[in-house]
């Protein structure tokens, strides 16, 4: 809407307002016509990974999943997008319906529920002194990498850290780095989020069949 539009009404009023007030209607009017358009919306996701294959017999021991930290630059729940070798940017208008470390500890103890690796898997958010071991991580890439538009990809790297839940001075037992680029087929929210599922679904199988591998201390 031009200022030329405004309707009769508000131009008598702008003759008969003060004239310390007459641009101050005149910017409430014009930010009602800019504000009349359709309103964005923001595209928010959730990962639901596949869950592994159990196995045939669970440790005899329980772990807790305890906190899964994101490196800085992909903490927040705005996707990233690397366009350069040096560039990212935040998108506002696709994002994670939580914040990364969170969807990432729950998706985890889900699938180590599923994998029956452990006698018991106690959720994020416990009491720091439940389960016989706790299982931490660290989110060291979170993005999508579109540098070149016609192969756009997904990248997620973990490393998870196995260590004793209740000794003084707790070591890590085990420790593992997952990494996936998992081509996506555009570079649409909706592609890249279906390459981050498939990413996640196959760090956690990875995750849980090493785990009821590993040799650990009884």
């Amino acid at each position: 809407m031009k200022p030329s539009s405004l309707l009769p009404p508000y131009r008598a009023f702008l003759r008969r307002a003060p004239r310390a007030l007459a641009p101050l209607v005149l910017a409430a009017a014009l930010a009602s016509c800019a504000n009349s358009g359709p309103a964005l919306v923001k595209r928010t996701y959730l990962l639901e990974p596949a869950m592994p294959a159990a196995a045939a017999t669970p440790r005899p021991t329980s772990v807790r999943v305890g906190v899964i930290n994101v490196a800085a630059p992909f903490r927040g729940k705005p996707f990233v997008y690397r366009e350069g070798e040096q560039k990212y940017e935040a998108s506002y208008y696709d994002e994670f319906f939580v914040a990364p470390g969170a969807m990432l500890s729950e998706a985890t103890a889900k699938a180590l529920t599923a994998s029956n690796a452990f006698r018991r898997v106690v959720p994020p958010g416990a009491m720091a002194d439940e389960g016989d071991h706790v299982l931490d991580g660290f989110v060291s890439e979170l993005y999508a990498d579109v540098r070149d538009p016609a192969k756009p990809a997904v990248l997620l790297a973990i490393t998870f850290y196995l260590s004793p839940a209740n000794a003084a001075n707790p070591k890590v037992l085990w420790s593992r780095e997952y990494r996936q680029r998992v081509p996506a087929s555009d570079t649409t929210s909706d592609a890249l989020a279906r390459a981050w599922n498939t990413a996640l679904s196959t760090i956690l199988a990875d995750l849980a069949r090493d785990l009821a591998a590993a040799e650990l201390p009884k």
